[in-house]
């Protein structure tokens, strides 16, 4: 059955959503850097969201981890370990890009809504992928991230609608449920089959 939300924009997260999980990346990092695990992810996940709030450019950003572990890279050093994550983040899971084409093949209006640093904007918006979206919203160029309020009603604003029109998925259960709290509806992300069931069930609901 072919799917289809009449009168509702579908609004996808990308990060393990669109996306899968990096592993590879993480483990090219982890041998790029010499360290362990335990010693570069916690720093990495936690100055990240410095970095898509707006905070930190990409360069700030990877000389923040070289001195929270110790660590001293040129600037030729970040270009490569910045290289190797971004890219990673850049393979995406045909089922779940196969569902978005799907609907807005069928006449459903998506968009993206993405906690991301700077760098990612321009791809995100001229990729293959990028011609699927009405529009993108890329936090580091709000200044604002997942779950504020502020970002959700932007997106909203963008595309014209009210908040009630609007479907929210998202890996993360509390980013879904801070598009329920603006009288959006969250989706909380887990497979691209179970993605489908939810919206068969609210298409077949209106």
């Amino acid at each position: 059955m072919s799917l289809s939300l009449p009168g509702r924009v579908v609004v996808f997260d990308y990060g393990e959503v669109i996306s899968r999980t990096p592993h590879a990346a993480r483990a090219a990092l982890l041998e790029a850097t010499g360290l362990d695990a335990d010693t570069l992810f916690p720093v990495y996940q936690e100055l990240r969201h410095d970095l898509d709030r707006g905070d930190l450019t990409v360069l700030a950003y990877w000389r923040a981890i070289a001195e929270r572990t110790g660590q001293s890279w040129s600037v030729t050093e970040i270009h490569r370990l910045w290289a190797l994550d971004f890219t990673g983040w850049f393979e995406v899971d045909p089922e779940v890009l196969a569902l978005v084409e799907e609907l807005h093949d069928n006449g459903t209006r998506v968009a993206l809504l993405s906690n991301a640093g700077f760098d990612f904007g321009d791809p995100y918006r001229r990729s293959p992928m990028g011609s699927l979206f009405e529009t993108v919203v890329v936090s580091a160029e709000e200044h604002v991230l997942k779950p504020d309020a502020a970002i959700y009603h932007e997106t909203c604003t963008r595309l014209g609608i009210e908040p009630g029109a609007m479907v929210f998925v998202d890996n993360r259960a509390e980013n879904a449920a801070g598009a329920d709290a603006v009288s959006a509806v969250g989706v909380h992300f887990t497979s691209a089959a179970a993605l489908r069931r939810s919206l068969e069930e609210l298409a077949a609901a209106a």
